[in-house]
């Protein structure tokens, strides 16, 4: 139960005061830390399609002011008196969540993230610790986070490349481990952008033979480099028909309208498709894709805070990181532009450092 007794602190801050309007320096409040939360100073922060979505409005639930953000890391500087897992001067990271509701089943076997009352985002959702107020995201100086929802960042690995893997890193590694893939698993990853660069990078580590499926033959040498073993243009009939039946699974991180069915007809019998793109409209699905033979057609969401320690300890192992593009955060509203375009290979980051300028 939030509540309204909850000492704050103000930092500095980028968001958003209404959908039409640029973001901004702006000041916001943080909680000083409970008993049980860490204290991080962000150092970096990626930057998600969501955040544009959620800034703008465009899923029609944003309340303002909107700080976005959940690609965060950074040093923790105060824990508190009941912490036991952090200690100041960690390296930590902070990705989709930062509360869930801790009681239903799906928070006892450790999925938070499919939460039945729902998780607590990391910005523009309802904070737990205080009454009437959201919570802001990594576009500022500080967060303050309940340490069960916070993660150790491996120390072998550059930070700012770290931060999109605790989004896009996730929410294609979970269901990559959820569906078994490993050495002998024929993989196909359709759409080559923030989602699918990791794809292609985690499935390659995993031991898997990876297809990339894409529109741009100007991705093909990109594709090879991030790790695939084939490259194959979707709207070549041809070369689709020829991998007709025999993928196990496939990975689609796309989020436009596309023709699923298309993909269906790739898999194996008892192959699985899982969805992590979020197309706008739905997309229809020809009964018999799924019927002949029998075939699986899924979704999948981030992961829990443990699956997401796992996959960051995993990318530790095998030097896995975001392909980025570091920005300042004067630069949010032109890499917002530019990320319509899809005009990055394939994240941006923010040098949180650069908040101090304003």
């Amino acid at each position: 139960m939030a509540t309204t007794n909850v000492t704050t602190t103000n930092v500095r801050a980028f968001g958003a005061n209404a959908a039409d309007e640029a973001l901004a320096a702006m000041s916001i409040q943080r909680r000083e830390p409970t008993p049980h939360d860490v204290e991080i100073e962000i150092m970096y922060c990626g930057v998600c399609h969501s955040d544009l979505h959620t800034a703008r409005n465009e899923w029609h639930g944003t309340v303002y002011p909107c700080v976005p953000g959940h690609e965060i890391v950074g040093k923790i500087v105060r824990v508190g008196d009941h912490v036991t897992r952090f200690k100041t001067g960690d390296l930590a990271a902070v990705g989709c969540m930062v509360d869930s509701c801790q009681e239903c089943e799906q928070c006892k076997i450790g999925q938070e993230q499919y939460c039945e009352v729902g998780f607590t985002g990391t910005y523009n959702d309802p904070d737990l610790h205080q009454e009437g107020k959201r919570t802001f995201g990594g576009y500022s100086e500080r967060i303050v986070v309940n340490e069960k929802f916070v993660l150790r960042v491996p120390e072998n690995l550059e930070l700012a490349a770290v931060a999109p893997l605790l989004c896009a890193g996730i929410t294609t590694y979970s269901p990559l481990r959820h569906w078994n893939v490993g050495p002998g698993t024929k993989v196909g990853v359709v759409g080559i952008g923030g989602l699918g660069h990791m794809a292609i990078k985690l499935a390659h580590a995993m031991g898997a033979h990876v297809t990339v499926f894409t529109t741009s033959e100007s991705k093909r040498a990109d594709a090879m480099r991030l790790g695939a073993d084939e490259v194959v243009l979707s709207s070549d009939a041809d070369a689709m028909a020829k991998k007709a039946k025999s993928l196990n699974f496939i990975l689609d991180a796309v989020s436009a309208s596309h023709d699923i069915n298309a993909y269906l007809q790739l898999l194996k019998l008892d192959g699985t498709l899982a969805l992590v793109g979020a197309p706008e409209h739905p997309l229809p699905v020809a009964a018999f894709n799924l019927l002949l033979p029998r075939r699986n057609f899924s979704g999948s969401a981030i992961g829990s805070i443990a699956e997401t320690q796992e996959m960051l300890d995993f990318c530790s192992k095998h030097g896995i990181v975001s392909d980025i593009e570091l920005i300042n955060i004067q630069q949010i509203n032109e890499a917002y532009e530019r990320l319509l375009k899809g005009d990055v290979r394939y994240r941006f980051v923010i040098d949180m450092k650069s908040i101090a300028g304003n």
